[in-house]
């Protein structure tokens, strides 16, 4: 395992990672930037699938939320992001729990938080190498997109908002489990590469038993020609923090 430490450029906050494995990339900064201004102050928030604490972490730095949760499976993977916790002193309010999502009814967290995030395994099981740090952040081998939607659920406080990212080719699966558990898809945004491109990505808010009416917004382009970010994007990174260098 080769690590490193990147700065998040946002309040001073910085992440361990790992080379090795799977580093966050540009869809968790559009998942937290899509969820921040719905997070109030003294809002709990949690994050399913955390991985190393980027979600929770980028929130933490640009809200006053209360208390903040990551779930994460992996055991050295939710060890590193704990260590990111420590590392940026934010003991008092973020704690990284080592867990199944699938086992969330044992953890004392129903019907507790105001928001809940994902950035789940885009890509259904049934590849080897099961134990594979990277197969497990992008494949559904340790989670369908049911447990998490379940989870999501079963964590949120009733008209609580739960966010995700997720690829477009998954949309019909997405919201049919969504509305199994009772989350109400209410907004979504397709993200494009280029603006002449088909969409690669969606972002999605989601109500615990809200009504049926779903906003689509406009489209988010994320490069106006190679190499070169969209105006929006860069204003994303900027007034998170981010440094504008790809992941």
């Amino acid at each position: 395992m080769a690590e490193r430490i990147d700065d998040l450029q946002c309040n001073g906050y910085r992440i361990i990672q790992d080379t090795d494995g799977f580093c966050f990339g540009m869809d968790a900064v559009l998942l937290a930037n899509y969820a921040v201004p719905t997070v109030m102050p003294g809002a709990r928030v949690l994050d399913l699938g955390t991985g190393t604490g980027i979600i929770p972490l980028l929130i933490a730095a640009k809200t006053d939320a209360a208390e903040l949760t990551g779930i994460e499976i992996q055991k050295d993977v939710a060890e590193m992001a704990e260590r990111s916790v420590r590392l940026n002193h934010q003991e008092h309010r973020m704690r990284i729990l080592q867990a199944d999502v699938r086992e969330v009814r044992t953890l004392g967290l129903d019907s507790s938080m105001n928001v809940v995030t994902s950035n789940p395994p885009y890509m259904k099981a049934g590849l080897k190498n099961a134990e594979s740090r990277k197969l497990i952040s992008r494949h559904e081998v340790a989670c369908s997109f049911y447990d998490i939607a379940y989870a999501a659920a079963f964590t949120l406080k009733s008209n609580g908002k739960f966010f995700l990212v997720h690829r477009p080719n998954r949309l019909a699966d997405i919201m049919t489990e969504l509305r199994r558990v009772h989350l109400e898809p209410k907004r979504m945004r397709l993200v494009y590469p280029y603006q002449d491109r088909e969409a690669n990505l969606f972002l999605m808010e989601a109500v615990k038993g809200g009504r049926s009416q779903l906003t689509v917004e406009p489209p988010l382009i994320v490069y106006r020609e190679a190499n070169v970010y969209s105006d929006e994007i860069l204003g994303i990174y900027q007034s998170k923090g981010q440094n504008t260098k790809n992941n």
